[in-house]
């Protein structure tokens, strides 16, 4: 792997020579532990050994009082082991500098304890071979589904019960079971002496101990049989049970929790242990006993969130995209709720949440913005030119890296290419169009995300939808190519094949680099980075009198307008009350309808709310300065007061109101003319007039 110690010593602006080391790990060893001793931080740029490394810090006298902190990047797999090794500096310059940050700042945590009470769900047989192999340290309760192959053992070592499965709810620590015992056989009674079985003349009972009744004729030679123990009662009515458990092993050909993100503590599998996760699977069992805590990977803004108003739901972008199940519905208190126990950390819902309601906190927005940004200014200090970021998964996603570089490096495949900075997310899904758009304005000429086969079906489609728009919206500032890939790999030469082809064609980028500062509002980000953009649309600088060009974007954009119906709208101003976003605006001096296109997120609670639906999307980019002023969609002359000439309302609001009511018994005469007055003197009136009834009348 060929290293240019002048060149990155340049780029990353190091005071001293970098010396360049062969063999670190092994006879140059004492290189590294002298570094601990200076208390700076360090970075080691191999991960392979990085079990090592640590080991030799542990035992370096001194190092732990000189607090250095160590941390490794990869650069081989990424970038030396490449047909483009020889041009790969910049890249490699680029993943040291962005190792050199600090770490990202603590997040909350979420606490799960577990007792180890074990809930088994199949086939008795299999669930009994599965009980024998972890019964040793967890506390075993089995629910029998038929007795499989070969029946339950002679001898009872856990407790069965068996049923029908109304609910399975929870997470590790805190799963609860809703069952129906229904059977004429009490299982907690059964001593499995086999006498019902060989009584029953049509062989309804099984080596699960539970009676067929598809096959039962009510003989009753099982009852007579078992009258010493007493377990078989035909009149004993159904019960409905509950019990509580920390941990479910699911046998069954389909899942109790048929969800892609399941519950933490839940394990399916189909098959049993015949299943090639089995022995993982039960190995991952015997170790979750004890207190186990994990990031709260989310941080929810009520006061940002479009999802309801008066229990009129608007945007539900969350709760439809989330496959953990983890996201719910309260409109009463006009909020989303998330549930932390069962959230499991992908940030989808961050990356489609249109106000920035919901952010990512593992790492958090700003974090990940710095990274970005050091990543490629790096990388075109030390003279890299057409930046690509790919962005992947911590965990298959880098072993599939992984596995590429290896195949590179024995001539089987290009490898990543030069130009290409991998970088690692706790979930691809978690990063969206505030950070893609930041990258472009930063220098990036493309982001592709790789999936692996890993992410849920809906996390894809969310991913395509949010590509597409933001690809549109670049287009039509002129900003022409294809700046946005999402690569679906499961293989290395897949996944080489995808990359090269990132080289096909040519991107157009902004003339200038932006300098801002990604933020933790994602709104906010969004305005920098679209003012950034805007200012240097190759479109706009086409033609210099185009004052504001509109550009269409794709249904669910989080950036649009509203259309108006000027002759079904009253100016009721429902929508002002129900807007979340304050891009709808009254005029207290005048019945006007105001509208800040830039405020305008394209929930939809103001089409929603409207009565008279006279309100409708349009979902665009208006890049120009008008989409930050004030415009009026409608107004109305005002309607005066009856009495005192007074305005209030407007015209066509209350001769709407009238033209309903006029029909109405309670509305008529002086009633009728009540409701062109003002407040104030209906009261009046009401009071004035002689031949009304009071309750103060005697």
């Amino acid at each position: 792997m060929p290293l240019e110690p002048k060149t990155l010593g340049a780029a990353l602006a190091e005071p001293q020579p970098l010396t360049l080391h062969s063999s670190l790990c092994r006879r140059e060893a004492p290189a590294f532990q002298r570094a601990l001793g200076s208390g700076d931080d360090i970075v080691v740029a191999c991960t392979q050994e990085k079990r090592l490394f640590t080991e030799l810090a542990e035992q370096t006298p001194g190092a732990a009082e000189a607090g250095s902190v160590i941390r490794f990047v990869n650069i081989r797999e990424t970038g030396g082991w490449s047909r483009d090794a020889r041009s790969a500096m910049p890249k490699i310059a680029a993943l040291l500098a962005a190792a050199h940050l600090p770490d990202p700042e603590p997040v909350a945590t979420v606490g799960y304890a577990s007792q180890g009470r074990l809930l088994i769900v199949g086939p008795l047989d299999e669930a009994e071979r599965a009980a024998a192999l972890v019964g040793e340290s967890l506390d075993i309760t089995i629910f029998s589904q038929g007795p499989g192959a070969a029946g339950g053992m002679q001898e009872r070592r856990y407790p069965v019960i068996a049923g029908r499965i109304a609910s399975l709810a929870g997470w590790l620590g805190a799963f609860k079971l809703g069952w129906t015992r229904d059977n004429a056989i009490d299982l907690d009674l059964c001593t499995r002496c086999n006498a019902c079985v060989v009584a029953c003349p049509e062989q309804a009972i099984g080596l699960d101990y539970q009676i067929d009744n598809s096959k039962c004729t009510s003989h009753r030679d099982c009852e007579r049989a078992c009258r010493v123990a007493g377990a078989i009662d035909f009149a004993r009515p159904p019960e409905t049970l509950d019990a509580a458990f920390d941990l479910v092993l699911d046998l069954g050909a389909a899942p109790l929790i048929d969800w892609h993100a399941p519950p933490q503590g839940y394990f399916h599998l189909a098959g049993g242990l015949a299943n090639a996760e089995g022995l993982q699977t039960l190995l991952r069992l015997r170790e979750l006993v004890g207190e186990f805590e994990k990031p709260k990977f989310f941080d929810y803004k009520q006061k940002l969130c479009a999802h309801s108003r008066n229990e009129v739901v608007g945007c539900n972008a969350c709760i439809e995209v989330c496959s953990a199940h983890a996201i719910s519905s309260d409109t009463a208190r006009q909020r989303i709720v998330v549930n932390p126990n069962l959230c499991v950390g992908c940030g989808a819902c961050s990356t489609v949440c249109p106000t920035g309601a919901l952010g990512y906190t593992y790492p958090r927005t700003p974090d990940q913005g710095r990274k970005m940004r050091t990543l490629l200014s790096t990388y075109a200090k030390a003279g890299g030119r057409d930046a690509a970021l790919l962005l992947h998964s911590e965990e298959r996603g880098q072993a599939l890296i992984g596995e590429l570089g290896r195949a590179a490096q024995l001539g089987r495949v290009r490898g990543v290419p030069a130009n290409v900075m991998p970088l690692a997310l706790m979930h691809v899904a978690s990063v969206g169009i505030d950070l893609w758009l930041s990258a472009i304005a930063f220098g990036a000429s493309q982001i592709a995300v790789l999936t692996t086969g890993d992410e849920a079906p809906q996390y894809v489609a969310a991913l395509q939808q949010q590509m597409t728009m933001t690809q549109t919206l670049l287009r039509g500032l002129g900003y022409a190519g294809t700046h946005f890939h999402l690569i679906e790999a499961t293989t290395p030469a897949a996944l080489d094949a995808a990359l090269a082809g990132l080289g096909a064609t040519r991107q157009q980028l902004p003339a200038q680099v932006a300098r801002f500062a990604v933020g933790a509002e994602k709104r906010s980000t969004l305005e920098l980075v679209l003012d950034h953009l805007i200012d240097e649309a190759p479109a706009l600088k086409a033609a210099p009198a185009v004052q504001a060009l509109a550009i269409a974007l794709p249904a669910g954009a989080p950036f649009g307008a509203i259309t108006v119906d000027k002759d079904t709208c009253t100016l009721c101003l429902a929508c002002v009350s129900a807007c979340p976003a304050s891009a709808l605006l009254d005029n207290a001096n005048a019945p006007q309808l105001r509208f800040i296109e830039k405020n305008c997120v394209q929930c939809g609670l103001c089409e929603s709310t409207c009565p008279e639906d006279s309100i409708a999307l349009v979902p665009r980019l208006l890049a120009g300065p008008e989409r930050k002023q004030q415009v009026v969609l409608n107004e109305a002359k005002p309607w005066a007061c009856v009495r005192c000439s007074k305005p209030f309302g407007t015209q066509k609001a209350i001769e709407a109101m009238l033209g309903r009511l006029a029909g109405h018994a309670m509305f008529q005469g002086e009633a009728l003319e009540r409701l062109k007055m003002c407040s104030d003197c209906r009261v009046i009136d009401l009071f004035s007039a002689q031949n009304e009834t009071r309750i103060t009348d005697p």
